[in-house]
């Protein structure tokens, strides 16, 4: 009867484990960082992966015309800046491992370069948040999963005479 339940836990762990990890699959240490979905791009980071270079080299290879994006994951650092019309300037603060609770931010070009705007919220392990513009941010234990939407214009970052600062240009309609 033993002989009989282990083979039985074996069987069914095997089969647990064959439905979690499709063969041909190599989920660990997957190379791939981001797929094509009907709509745009799903992207995967992972530990140390910095998520804004990612983000435009994504842009860059893909030759996105302009995307809008929403993320979540666990981050080692991320750092918030505060724009200060005064100085024209951003008052940086960095918040380390934390969660990023919301990150939704826009792919558009400048000067011929992919331009990244974010915003984003983390909470830290006792459940205080912080948030804003989002300057930086490091994947931490675990991973960070952005779903990126493309749009078919291509859309070119600017800056505005009157308030000098970057503002994302529309199409003339």
């Amino acid at each position: 009867m033993t002989y009989l339940k282990r083979l039985t836990s074996l069987v069914m762990l095997g089969f647990a484990f064959a439905c979690v990890v499709p063969p041909g699959n190599a989920v660990q240490n997957a190379p791939a960082k981001y797929m094509k979905t009907p709509t745009g791009y799903l992207m995967v980071l992972r530990h140390g992966d910095n998520v804004l270079q990612n983000l435009e080299q994504l842009a860059q290879a893909e030759n996105i015309p302009s995307a809008s994006f929403v993320g979540i994951g666990f981050m080692s650092e991320a750092t918030f800046g505060f724009y200060d019309f005064g100085r024209k300037q951003f008052d940086p603060k960095t918040f380390r491992n934390v969660e990023m609770a919301n990150m939704t931010g826009s792919i558009a070009w400048k000067e011929g370069k992919p331009s990244i705007h974010v915003h984003g919220v983390v909470t830290d392990g006792t459940f205080n948040g912080a948030g804003g513009h989002v300057l930086g941010l490091t994947v931490g234990t675990g991973s960070c999963e952005i779903t990126i939407t493309v749009h078919p214009a291509r859309l070119e970052r600017f800056v505005d005479p009157e308030i000098q600062a970057n503002v994302l240009g529309l199409p003339q309609q």
